[in-house]
């Protein structure tokens, strides 16, 4: 709390001291003559029915050795120095803006090419406890000798502070590292074209879809989904900031080890389902589906064919929560129909879909057919060439779209 000192000095005639931003009145009874043999200063203070004597001057009856004058000057004196009081007023209350960026400075962010190791001692000669990846963010707790001591994640250690910024140096770069995300709280989300529940319905979003915030405002919040830019009222999301965390180096083993599992297990079903369909169509002339030209390349058979498989169905129809490749799906419940035709089972959540299968280092650079591209409440299937496979709209239905038209959130290989 910040404190501000008043001294009152009752002297003189009757004073009134009116502090009109504390509602505060100080009265000095009496006038000069009245000062002695007793004087007093009384503080009412408004709304509040304690009454405080800070002066109250007694003066010995047997005592005559000083004169009138001299009693009264050093009286006077006195109710000069009466009174320091300490009156406490509140401080102001920081923004949510401000209380976020000041958190921020409590931040270590790595600003590496790869990752930076966690020691388990501010040495090189520490037993490396885990990564701190470029851009990965970690809680500072102390320095020593150039390494900075974090928690990330299940990682505490020591991360040479050479490559990494802390304090007011990271408050812009936690903005730039940071993904401001709202998480839809309700059942149907309806994403508006301006900030008002009177405007138009730009699309509508799924419960637990994650979209990113462009922009915050009172009480609503704008956000980018397949039909564009829109406003989302914050009573039905909720806003956090996502940070890459340190990854320990058991984790990272469990970590290859399980995609490793899922991997294999995905291919098998793969090969196993192909299988089944050859069976099928033995003996049987089937007239082949209808499919733009595209070339599709680069990845893994199973990849290739599930990339070309997906291109099947383009110019069907878009339906909200829907599955179906040819009667309307809407994004993630097309994601999912194509690789369960692969034999993969895979969830109807767009948000969900960013956590399956492994992440893809290097992003879109990186992607391969068959790969899945995840974007601010929406998903589509990499097919090679820069471009995807997507139920984009209700308006324009299955397409293929430059992968690169929005901004990538992951890329994840089920393969």
């Amino acid at each position: 709390m910040k404190q501000r000192k008043l001294k009152a000095a009752a002297y003189g005639l009757t004073a009134v001291i009116t502090f009109s931003g504390l509602n505060m009145t100080v009265y000095a009874a009496g006038g000069l003559s009245d000062v002695l043999p007793s004087a007093g200063v009384t503080l009412t203070f408004a709304d509040n029915t304690t009454t405080v004597q800070t002066i109250k001057d007694n003066v010995s009856a047997g005592d005559n050795t000083e004169t009138e004058a001299q009693t009264e000057t050093k009286q006077i004196e006195e109710a000069q120095n009466i009174a320091e009081l300490e009156i406490e007023e509140p401080e102001e209350e920081m923004t949510a803006e401000q209380a976020e960026e000041e958190g921020f400075k409590s931040l270590v962010i790595a600003q590496v090419t790869n990752y930076v190791n966690v020691r388990s001692i501010p040495s090189e000669e520490g037993e490396i406890v885990g990564k701190l990846y470029d851009k990965s963010v970690g809680t500072f707790l102390s320095e020593q000798d150039g390494w900075y001591e974090i928690n990330s994640g299940n990682v505490t250690g020591y991360v040479k502070a050479e490559f990494c910024v802390t304090g007011d140096d990271a408050v812009e770069l936690a903005k730039q590292v940071g993904t401001r995300i709202a998480t839809v709280t309700t059942t149907t989300l309806k994403v508006r074209m301006e900030p008002s529940l009177d405007a138009p319905v730009l699309g509508l979003v799924p419960i637990d879809d994650d979209l990113i915030v462009t922009e915050e405002l009172d009480g609503w919040v704008k956000v980018n989904i397949e039909e564009g830019d829109g406003y989302v009222s914050t009573d039905y999301v909720a806003l956090s900031t996502e940070f890459v965390k340190a990854e320990s180096k058991a984790e990272e083993e469990a970590r290859l080890a399980k995609e490793e599992a899922e991997r294999q297990a995905a291919r098998e079903a793969a090969r196993e389902a192909e299988a089944r369909r050859a069976a099928e169509n033995a003996g049987q002339e089937s007239a082949p589906a209808e499919a733009p030209t595209v070339i599709i390349s680069g990845g893994s058979e199973t990849g290739n064919a599930l990339a070309s498989y997906a291109c099947q169905f383009v110019g069907n129809p878009y339906v909200y929560g829907g599955s179906s490749l040819t009667n309307g799906t809407d994004c993630s419940g097309f994601v999912m129909s194509v690789y369960a035709n692969y034999g993969v089972s895979l969830p109807h959540s767009s948000s969900s879909l960013r956590s399956s299968g492994s992440g893809v280092e290097g992003g879109l650079a990186a992607a391969q057919p068959g790969d899945i591209i995840c974007y601010s409440g929406h998903v589509g299937i990499y097919i090679g060439n820069g471009q995807i496979v997507h139920a984009s709209t209700a308006k324009t239905g299955i397409k293929i779209s430059n992968a690169d038209y929005r901004q990538v959130l992951a890329v994840r290989r089920i393969f």
